[in-house]
């Protein structure tokens, strides 16, 4: 087939379907290698190989062709996926990292180094978080989507981010760990929630009360309004411990 041919045909396909098979690799080792957002990185340091492949069909990417709903999950896969390599790399004798505070130097995070190459620039993952996704996309709930490999973090999801089902996957996300009484929990007339909501409060509309009541069960929800003025808001401490093994 003429080759001006095959680049019309390729045109023609939705830019959604394309992207949903950008993602296609990382979603089968995300179904692989994650349960219950555990990570077994013992076991996917044996198919980094396919997630390089995948890292760089992203970095060959321009996300700006892509539309709004395809970018965030484009955003937020490649957040995910480079925090994982960021671990995968940092192995020690032949075990994953205890923290992944523990990479890094003494005047760098591991959120600083420069590893993140997409869409041809290459950045932290400082730089997706805060350059990117939050400024620009302004959705408070990305904070439930993105993981920073530790255990207090919001579960690492079994399946690639899409287009087509990121408004739902960020919906389920939200819902679930705000529900979670190990991570945001109401005692007397004090609510108990995870640092990102004092580490990003502004994105929350410095509403915390108001934000985890549009996604609360009605238990909690009961809870939250049977406290009324009272409530008070109290931050759970933070676990850093690698979430896998």
């Amino acid at each position: 087939m003429p080759k001006a041919i095959c680049l019309l045909l390729l045109l023609l396909v939705p830019l959604s379907v394309q992207a949903v098979d950008l993602h296609s690799d990382w979603d089968q080792l995300l179904k692989k290698h994650v349960h219950q957002g555990e990570v077994n990185y013992t076991a996917l340091k044996e198919d980094e190989k396919k997630l390089d492949v995948y890292l760089s069909r992203l970095d060959a990417t321009n996300p700006g062709v892509l539309s709004r709903n395809d970018q965030l999950a484009y955003y937020i896969n490649a957040y995910n996926a480079y925090t994982v390599k960021l671990i995968l790399r940092n192995f020690i004798s032949g075990r994953p990292v205890e923290s992944i505070k523990d990479i890094g130097g003494l005047f760098s995070s591991p959120w600083s180094i420069s590893f993140v190459h997409i869409g041809g620039l290459k950045m932290s993952l400082d730089d997706v978080e805060h350059e990117i996704l939050r400024p620009r996309f302004n959705e408070p709930r990305i904070h439930f989507a993105i993981n920073c490999a530790a255990k207090s973090c919001p579960p690492l999801i079994s399946e690639a981010y899409t287009g087509a089902e990121v408004e739902k996957q960020l919906q389920r996300n939200t819902v679930s760990f705000l529900n979670d009484p190990k991570a945001n929990y109401v005692a007397g007339n004090t609510l108990y929630v995870s640092k990102i909501f004092k580490w990003f409060g502004v994105d929350f509309g410095n509403d915390i009360g108001g934000f985890v009541k549009k996604y609360a069960a009605p238990e909690m929800l009961g809870a939250i309004n049977g406290a009324g003025s009272d409530l008070q808001v109290r931050f759970l401490k933070y676990d850093w411990s690698l979430n896998g093994f």
